[in-house]
């Protein structure tokens, strides 16, 4: 069954990004000109995914205001002859159908999951992390779901990390099936790096099979207190074959300061409006600082 539907869990607080995200979530931080979450929703229509459903929560209306349309602004831009703002804003509403539902406590990204089952119903479907960008030139998403047209099953992308930052990241025990995939075993959830079964950490993509959310009400509550939605894969590669995509591209955890300001420096020297001014003075400042 083709997958033609994508959940993108929004509600978290962003508390490392406080104050910037007291009053604004954190998926609507701009990389330089464009929130988040757009970045992530633009990667699921290149995919072909054209049915994008957003878990929100409490104050992040600006979510729903970004992907509606404003046609206040439109009707100024097109007074001003500025066709080419025009043409970006409307897009941003015309990439996919965007849908919103509302999870009412926090309670983990398992539960964020499967208060999407309403709307997904007995299909496969794609998560993707609001926060956690994918390069726009990387193929991941499109690879893991050939990769799912292949097999019929859960298919989760997950990257080589550090012995010390396995601990920050779902951990999976994998076995050999081919060049790009593997199957997974077990994941165990932020483990110390003592008990890691490997270092391949579980990123924010996954193609899921309906039957995730049997294994999300059979999951108690894990770290934290919170609903794993690793936990709920780790139930379900028991009964079914589950696989990881290695993924050695370019990503960014935009949840992350530091990762935040990569990505903003990387996108922007690439952009062609931005790019040479910024890389020329990218250069000064590097040799002015004696960084390098």
């Amino acid at each position: 069954m083709k997958v033609r539907k994508a959940v993108i869990p929004a509600a978290g607080l962003g508390t490392r990004f406080l104050p910037a995200t007291k009053a604004q979530p954190k998926v609507m931080l701009p990389v330089i000109d464009v929130p988040a979450i757009q970045l992530v929703v633009e990667e699921a229509a290149r995919a072909g995914i054209d049915d994008v459903l957003i878990i929100t929560g409490r104050g992040q209306r600006a979510i729903e205001d970004h992907f509606d349309r404003n046609l206040e602004l439109e009707r100024f831009l097109e007074d001003k002859q500025k066709f080419d703002e025009l043409k970006r804003i409307r897009q941003i509403s015309d990439m996919a159908e965007v849908h919103y539902i509302r999870q009412k406590e926090a309670l983990g990204l398992g539960h964020a999951v499967s208060v999407a089952q309403a709307h997904v119903g007995d299909e496969p479907f794609v998560v993707m992390l609001g926060d956690d960008l994918i390069h726009p030139s990387e193929p991941l998403l499109g690879e893991m779901l050939r990769a799912h047209d292949t097999f019929g099953r859960s298919v989760i992308a997950a990257m080589e990390v550090s012995k010390q930052e396995i601990s920050m990241y779902g951990c999976i025990e994998p076995e050999s099936f081919e060049e790009d995939l593997v199957r997974i075993l077990s994941i165990i959830e932020k483990p110390s790096p003592e008990e890691a079964p490997s270092n391949l950490a579980v990123i924010g993509r996954y193609v899921l099979t309906p039957e995730i959310f049997d294994a999300l009400r059979r999951t108690t509550p894990g770290r934290g207190g919170e609903i794993q939605l690793t936990d709920a894969i780790n139930l379900l590669a028991q009964e079914q074959a589950v696989y990881a995509y290695r993924f050695e591209g370019r990503r960014f955890d935009v949840g992350n300061p530091l990762d935040y300001v990569k990505a903003t420096v990387e996108l922007g020297a690439e952009r062609d409006d931005l790019g040479p001014e910024f890389r020329a003075w990218l250069a000064q400042y590097v040799q002015r600082e004696k960084l390098i």
